[in-house]
């Protein structure tokens, strides 16, 4: 996720003013809706294996574009942390699945290594059975649970040696590759799992990969390179889509999908038609660059024109964006059985012209600033507000643009409030009451959604911020070489609004909020007394084994001498 562009404080002074001006009539949640979710919809949480499952070079696993850039010591990650260990979720399958079965989830959303699975990325070259086998026995434990697999082929974990030899996706090899280790996929695994997501959030793994390089592999192809990824997992996916449709989808009978994460964007002034324009071009930029494609058969106008006149004023004979072909624009159209939708907050939109003199850039070619309120309610990150009523304005939008097609809420939750370890998440529980009740209102109203994935079930690696972001719905104690996990009072009220399928009262609903409470603070305890067990465990099993073989050695020699003494 990115954090608020930067501007001069003029600027900033200016359009808060203008905020305060123009928005007393700002959206607010006009009423709680209490009401239940239709029959069927499945509830969820999700993570991905690069953040959970450490085991970064057990069992013939190859290394990955991450294992990379957080081995380099630049300092590109927060504290110089690494994924090596991470959950260590490799090696604690069952007890997490202990975990969503005490949460009542319907679905895990889960994303598969592909170096774990094709060391070097390519099939021809070497498939790593224990890498399948890995996968196939936590599907069939999950099947054997009554959990959902929801499986993502590629959450950002590229294989390393496709970036050393290729550039990554940078090159159209990519597409192919990617196309060989989704069939691999397919064949192993999809005889038991139905609900396929080609990509997750490919915008944040084009721009902070190739654009800022915050992520890996983090190069820095200014305005180019992020457009040129894309043009190539758009593809990808699509090849994959048309791979599954052509070859497995009969015998198998499962969907195929893409996850795209997008915040809502919101004029500053609802009645200044560049302000509306600015908004609208904003989500177009976000959304639409990877949905047209695939819903309409090519990127937004609104991207074609922008990046095409700023890259003639920059003096190129060519459009920085792509182009498709037609026969690649009738390939790519209609190429997902579902629409996967991350949302987390809202940005207020308002237009800023950018010279093309000062070079191409991604935000450069969008023309606008994103501000915040200051009123909405901080968590404690630096870009994530909680403002549940852009989350319905998001899915109406995804409704209407794309011909209202079935919706999956992929990825959608909170991170931990500041430094706070404790495990009485409030600010947590709020999020997802007005959330889920916003999504609610979007049923309501007409819109075609057909689960909810709460991110995530654990504490874990996140990215350029290490450790220091916790999303998950359990604490993950990183401290401990076991890596425990507690339950935080979230689980408690996500666990109910499952069983519930929803809010039925408001009295039912406050008492949820109660119990969750009361809970957490027992957990509290058990978390404040881990250091002590940890100093035990230690006592157990460095101290008492020494003192034995010190007891062992000192009557050896007792013995040796009483023998000696004797003859």
């Amino acid at each position: 996720m990115k954090p608020v562009r930067v501007v001069a404080l003029w600027w900033v002074l200016l359009l808060v003013s203008r905020l305060g001006a123009t928005r007393k009539g700002s959206p607010e949640e006009a009423s709680f809706y209490y009401g239940t979710f239709p029959l069927g919809f499945s509830w969820g949480v999700g993570s991905s294996a690069f953040q959970t499952e450490g085991a970064w070079d057990q069992d013939g696993k190859g290394p990955s574009i991450w294992d990379a850039f957080t081995h380099s010591g630049k300092g590109r990650v927060l504290g110089d942390e690494t994924a090596d260990v991470a959950c260590d979720g490799y090696y604690k399958v069952q007890e997490d699945i202990v975990l969503l079965r005490e949460l009542h989830v319907s679905h895990y959303r889960f994303s598969l290594s592909w170096p774990r699975l094709l060391p070097t990325g390519v099939r021809a070259d070497k498939v790593n059975k224990r890498g399948i086998k890995f996968y196939s026995d936590f599907i069939d434990a999950l099947l054997k649970s009554n959990i959902t697999p929801v499986v993502t082929l590629h959450h950002w974990d590229l294989p390393q040696l496709l970036q050393v030899k290729h550039g990554g996706w940078q090159n159209v090899s990519m597409v192919s590759y990617f196309g060989d280790y989704a069939d691999l996929c397919f064949e192993a695994f999809g005889d038991r799992v139905k609900h396929w997501i080609t990509f997750s959030d490919p915008r944040t793994m084009a721009e902070k990969g190739y654009e800022t390089g915050r992520h890996a592999p983090g190069l820095q192809l200014h305005g180019t390179g992020l457009y040129r990824a894309a043009h190539h997992i758009i593809k990808a996916h699509a090849q994959a889509w048309h791979s599954y449709n052509s070859t497995w989808r009969s015998k198998q009978r499962g969907l195929v999908g893409i996850s795209l994460n997008c915040d809502w964007g919101e004029p500053v002034d609802i009645n200044s038609p560049k302000d509306i324009e600015a908004a609208e071009r904003y989500l177009q930029f976000c959304l639409g660059w990877f949905a047209n494609p695939i819903y309409a058969g090519d990127y937004p106008q609104v991207m074609k024109d922008r990046i095409g006149k700023k890259s003639a004023e920059q003096g190129l004979d060519m459009s920085r964006l792509p182009v498709f072909s037609l026969q690649e624009k009738g390939y790519i159209k209609g190429t997902s059985d579902f629409l996967g939708l991350g949302h987390f907050t809202t940005r207020y939109i308002t237009e800023r012209n950018y010279p093309s003199r000062q070079g191409p850039s991604y935000q450069n070619d969008r023309d606008l600033v994103e501000l915040v309120d200051p009123n909405w309610p901080d968590l404690g990150s630096k870009w994530l507000y909680s403002v549940p009523w852009g989350f319905r304005r998001l899915l109406h939008f995804a409704q209407t643009q794309y011909g209202n097609p079935p919706i999956y809420v992929t990825e959608n939750g909170a991170s931990q409030i500041l430094h706070c370890t404790q495990l009485c998440d409030e600010w947590r529980i709020q999020y997802l009451k007005g959330y889920i009740n916003e999504m609610l209102k979007a049923i309501k109203d007409g819109a075609n959604i057909k689960g909810y994935t709460s991110w995530s079930l654990l504490d874990k690696f996140e990215w350029e911020k290490g450790y220091a972001d916790r999303y998950g719905l359990y604490y993950v104690e990183f401290n401990n070489r076991n890596k425990p996990r507690y339950p935080k009072a979230s689980v408690q009220y996500y666990k109910k609004i499952i069983t519930a399928n929803g809010f039925p009262n408001s009295r039912e609903v406050e008492s949820w909020y109660r119990k969750a409470l009361e809970t957490c603070s027992i957990n509290n305890q058990m978390l404040a007394a881990e250091p002590l067990l940890s100093h035990m465990q230690m006592v157990t099993e460095i101290v008492v084994p020494t003192v034995c073989t010190l007891c062992v050695l000192i009557s050896a020699v007792l013995l040796m001498l009483l023998v000696r003494s004797q003859s």
